[in-house]
This record gives structure tokens, sequence and C-alpha cells, in this order.
């Protein structure tokens, strides 16, 4: 059964059976806002995320841009530049195994590349899904409407040896991962 987080949430990334998580992917999905005369144009969310180590430095991250962490755990599908179609957009794979020993958190965002604010999207949802059972362990409803371009989603971090998720569902202003590194650093 799939957990409906809310923001500042933290769950657990064990099997319901005892076992832990080796492979996840986060997706990401979203529609355009219609507006008063049913124009809605196309919206280019990114999917991204960015690593970091024990001290909290940054290590790495993985967009459109760059499509594999430099370990090669973490993958990212493409860019989807609309939005359009149903189900996930855009999916950045993670192999929880693979990971380097020195990464702490991998943080996820959405940014608007073109600028354009959460105002203009409806039906933003991440969720992250067990890739190896296809079975998806938690969503996440992005409900902040806002002037902004970007959000702070979700982190994946160690906690004794274990993997666990946050919610974080803080905004911000940047069109890519880099513009918006001092407001994740600060979400750690």
């Amino acid at each position: 059964m799939s957990i409906n987080l809310v923001k500042g949430q933290k769950i657990n990334l064990q099997k319901a059976d005892g076992s832990t998580l080796t492979r996840v992917f986060m997706g990401l999905g979203w529609d355009v806002a219609t507006g008063i005369f049913g124009l809605g144009g196309d919206i280019d969310l990114d999917a991204s995320c960015a690593m970091f180590s024990e001290t909290n430095q940054f290590v790495d991250s993985v967009s459109f841009r760059h499509l594999k962490s430099k370990d090669a755990s973490i993958k990212h599908s493409g860019d989807n530049l609309t939005g359009a179609g149903d189900g996930d957009d855009e999916v950045i794979n993670v192999d929880l195994t693979a990971v380097s020993p020195n990464i702490k958190s991998i943080v996820f965002t959405i940014n608007s590349f073109r600028g354009q604010t959460f105002d203009k999207i409806k039906n933003c949802k991440a969720r992250l899904v067990d890739s190896i059972t296809n079975v998806e362990i938690c969503n996440y409803h992005l409900s902040e409407k806002g002037s902004h371009t970007g959000l702070i989603m979700c982190k994946l971090y160690r906690h004794n040896n274990e993997w666990k998720m946050a919610a974080i569902g803080i905004p911000c202003n940047g069109a890519t991962i880099e513009s918006i590194a001092n407001e994740i650093q600060q979400c750690l």
C-alpha cells in the first residue's frame, strides 16, 4: 500500500517483509493548468537530484543535462519538454546498492526550465517506486501553488545504515538544480 506523504513526513524504506530496497525510481508527473480560455501551453518541468556527503558537501548531480551520476548509481530518463501524456513524465532511477558509501543524502528537485510558475501547473506528483516489483512505496502531491519556479521535493538519506525518505516541499526560484544549490543545502 502506498503512503501519501505530507510536507515534513519521514518514512523508512524497508519492505513489508523486512528486507531492504535495492532499486527505486522517483517518477515525476504534471499537467498544465488551463486558463479561463482553456489555453495552457506547454510547461517544461525538470526532475533532478543532488548527492551530498556526510558533511553536507555537494558531490554530484543528475539532471536532463547530466543523465548519470559519476558512480553510475543514478540515471535520468531524459527530458520531457511538455508534461504531455499520462503517468511519469520524467524518471530518475537509483540503485541504492551502488550509491557511493560517502553519500549521505540524495535530494530530489523540480525546476521550471522556462520560468513558468507553479501556479500554472496542476496534478503535479512525485512518487517513489520499488523498481524490482514496480510497487509504489509513497507519493507526494505537490500542492505548493505560487509564483515560484522550483521545488525541493524530498530526500533519500542514510540513517544507521538504512535508507529513509523525507518529504521536504520547499518552494524556491531557479531554472536548474544548479541555480537552487544554496537552498538545497539549507534543507539538509
